[in-house]
């Protein structure tokens, strides 16, 4: 089986690909100090859970990863290396994906950002943004010729939130859900229209600005948009424009730039497996 590991700031996603599926998922917490020996021990666990225990649930024999977390990218590949046995491959500008980072320094761009674009590259033919709402809400630009063309990048939502509360003397944290309208009427519904209706008209202002970018440079284009990340069904259910929502793009990117650089068919036959979301919107 193969593991693949993406490490953010506010959380990880993890998930075991058996060749025809994912078999689990997990999105857990990023804890920047954790040891080796904690993260090693608590993999184990969740992959005993999991029924892959080396014997007769099969075993990882495989494993990949893409960080934004320094201190975690060493972390994780010392225990893919000694709780598991693999060398984990990782994410970087100069590894082969399927797409060409297109923009002034690929080498800044993040590994998340170049594998949710590989994701998308196969995924979803034509042009494509993907909102990636995580502790950044990002927007990646993928152009049908497979180029990383460019990036926005917003605060998240939950900072966002964390920020208001502990910046307003008045005001206090509130539950990341829509109000009932969006006039708020009380302080706790004011704050909540504010955040969720708020960045309902981010996405949807700078996802049209993109767009507009887009079909001037290239013509009258389809531009499909793709919402992901662990926020994403906060936002999807009050826009249309987010047409497709697949909350572990990510772990697919991941999987398929794998199968690329070990010579399999997974990027070839990606769009025949299809998406593996929560489908289209719209």
């Amino acid at each position: 089986m193969l593991l693949a590991i993406d490490i953010g700031n506010t959380n990880i996603t993890l998930g075991l690909w058996s060749g025809q599926e994912w078999t689990r998922q997990w999105r857990l917490r990023t804890v920047h100090d954790q040891t080796v020996d904690e993260y090693g021990v608590y993999l184990k666990a969740l992959l005993r859970e999991a029924g892959v225990d080396g014997q007769a649930g099969g075993r990882v024999d495989g494993a990949i990863m893409s960080s934004v977390v320094p201190p975690l990218t060493a972390t994780f590949a010392a225990v893919c290396r000694d709780y598991l046995g693999q060398e984990a491959l990782q994410v970087h500008a100069g590894l082969p994906t399927g797409i060409e980072v297109a923009t002034e320094n690929p080498a800044e761009v993040g590994a998340d950002r170049i594998v949710n674009a590989a994701a998308a590259y196969h995924l979803y033919p034509g042009a494509s943004i993907i909102v990636d709402m995580g502790t950044a809400t990002t927007f990646d630009v993928v152009s049908a010729a497979g180029e990383l063309l460019g990036v926005a990048i917003a605060p998240g939502l939950g900072l966002a939130a964390a920020a208001l509360a502990s910046r307003a003397a008045q005001l206090s944290r509130v539950a990341l859900e829509a109000p009932p309208q969006a006039i708020g009427r009380n302080t706790v519904h004011s704050m909540q229209s504010g955040l969720i209706f708020g960045y309902v008209g981010l996405i949807e202002g700078l996802v049209g600005r993109i767009t507009a970018e887009l079909q001037e440079r290239y013509g009258p284009i389809k531009v499909t948009v793709i919402g992901t990340g662990g926020l994403i069904s906060l936002i999807s259910q009050h826009t249309t424009v987010i047409e497709q929502v697949d909350p572990w793009l990510t772990l697919t990117g991941l999987r398929l730039i794998y199968e690329l650089n070990r010579g399999g068919e997974g990027v070839r036959g990606a769009r025949e497996q299809g998406r593996g979301g929560e489908g289209v919107r719209g």
